[in-house]
């Protein structure tokens, strides 16, 4: 508790220097009004008329030599330059000494800022499954009353309610609405009728003898087989233990021995690799379907082209019964570490880089899917972002998740994926998701 009060008023001290210069208000050329809290007009309107992407130079107030540190995934590390450099050039009567972009994978971008976050960067980005490390951590600048205004009026409701706290402030600036995954397959080797179904696709890879390509030993990814069988995260306790839905031991234990009996049954077809070997696949012909992330659908375009086909995760046979797989689905954020010394330019910078114009260039250059809406409207016919969009209402949220997930659900994962692995042992099944749940809940004894 003294953290969280701890936060919100370093949060309270940040949003009141801000609002003392202008707050979050856009270019006077471009705005037609409103001020850091919106006061001249009412609420989220206000903010809606405030300038999507570039803030008033004032807002920097006395800041000078101006020195930010950026992390970005190394997808985006080339992209991102390119959107500082412009970002440096629309201000160019503020006085910047260096902004540098380096790669730093946003799996483990809390744990870097927790261990040392006077060195750490400014600006970086980072998955919601990682909000409360950073939250109890204290890492994280709440976003400025101004902007937080006029980032939940100008982005998708989910990402938006997902950073925001019990008192309504915001932690960090919606980047994606689209971290999850999806099906993906070569439309001359699965059809659309094969790709409801698990058993549809992997028979179709069989005849056409291609591989569908699952990381089961991954927990990001292998949490499905769990979500599917009903044990699904349902957040954390006060000692921050994994809470999870109350589910159906005996329909949770059929799920797995199903999925279980489908990789020994296609063995050789079923085949759980990273997922960057599935655009690759494509291009050899080697890989018929996959479950892939939106940061490899531009891959996954460029393999197949007219041939690409994307859906939702299809169903699996349980007891005769078609289930759909549920799979974890979040966002993306982008903080600003509360340790740094440019307050207000790594806040700024941050809100440019989550801006319409720049979440607009990520979708068309990374191809991940945008949270702002009228980025959003740009993109609605994509097929990726659409089969994400649709698979999002099958799945349980990523936030409020225990690191130790991961661990879990790849043991999970790898286990039923062994040879080794008898698909009809009921007993050693019930052991193994007796086993992940621990792993998971980690409890202090």
């Amino acid at each position: 508790m003294k953290k969280v009060l701890a936060i919100l008023l370093a949060g309270m001290i940040t949003a009141s220097a801000l609002a003392g210069c202008g707050g979050g208000g856009g270019d006077t050329s471009k705005s037609e009004g409103g001020s850091a809290d919106g006061s001249k007009a009412e609420g989220s309107q206000a903010a809606a008329k405030i300038d999507p992407s570039w803030p008033d130079a004032s807002l920097f107030g006395d800041e000078t030599n101006i020195e930010l540190k950026v992390w970005a995934p190394d997808a985006a590390v080339t992209l991102v330059k390119k959107q500082v450099e412009a970002f440096q050039k629309h201000y160019s009567e503020v006085k910047f000494k260096k902004i540098e972009v380096t790669a730093q994978g946003e799996s483990d971008a809390a744990g870097m800022i927790i261990n040392d976050p006077d060195t750490a960067a400014d600006v970086f980005g980072f998955p919601s499954d990682q909000i409360d490390r950073l939250v109890a951590a204290q890492v994280l600048s709440p976003v400025t009353k101004g902007f937080a205004a006029t980032v939940e009026a100008n982005n998708d409701e989910k990402p938006v309610t997902a950073i925001k706290q019990k008192d309504g402030s915001m932690l960090a600036y919606p980047e994606t609405n689209d971290n999850g995954y999806y099906l993906v397959y070569d439309k001359r080797i699965v059809t659309d009728e094969d790709a409801k179904t698990l058993e549809g696709i992997l028979e179709a890879c069989k005849k056409g003898n291609r591989q569908f390509v699952m990381d089961a030993g991954n927990g990001f990814y292998a949490c499905t087989f769990a979500f599917t069988a009903g044990v699904k995260t349902a957040g954390l306790t006060e000692s921050g233990a994994q809470k999870f839905e109350e589910y159906d031991e005996e329909e949770a234990v059929a799920t797995l021995m199903a999925f279980a009996q489908l990789m020994k049954d296609y063995k050789g077809t079923f085949s759980s690799q990273d997922v960057a070997s599935i655009s690759t696949g494509f291009k050899n012909k080697t890989v018929g379907a996959g479950i892939d992330g939106p940061w490899n659908s531009k891959m996954d375009k460029a393999e197949l082209g007219d041939n690409l086909g994307a859906a939702k995760l299809p169903t699996v046979k349980v007891n005769g019964q078609d289930k759909q797989m549920i799979s974890l689905f979040g966002y993306k954020y982008i903080g600003v570490n509360s340790h740094t010394k440019f307050q207000r330019s790594a806040q700024i910078l941050a809100y440019y880089l989550t801006g319409q114009e720049a979440q607009e260039q990520r979708a068309e250059e990374l191809g991940w899917g945008p949270s702002n809406l009228e980025a959003v409207k740009k993109y609605a016919d994509d097929p990726i972002l659409l089969a994400l969009q649709e698979q999002s209402k099958n799945s349980v949220p990523s936030i409020e998740i225990k690191q130790t997930i991961w661990a879990g659900m790849g043991t999970l994962g790898s286990s039923l994926y062994k040879d080794s692995w008898k698909p009809d042992d009921k007993a050693a099944t019930k052991k193994l998701l007796d086993n992940v749940i621990s792993i998971v809940k980690d409890e202090e004894e």
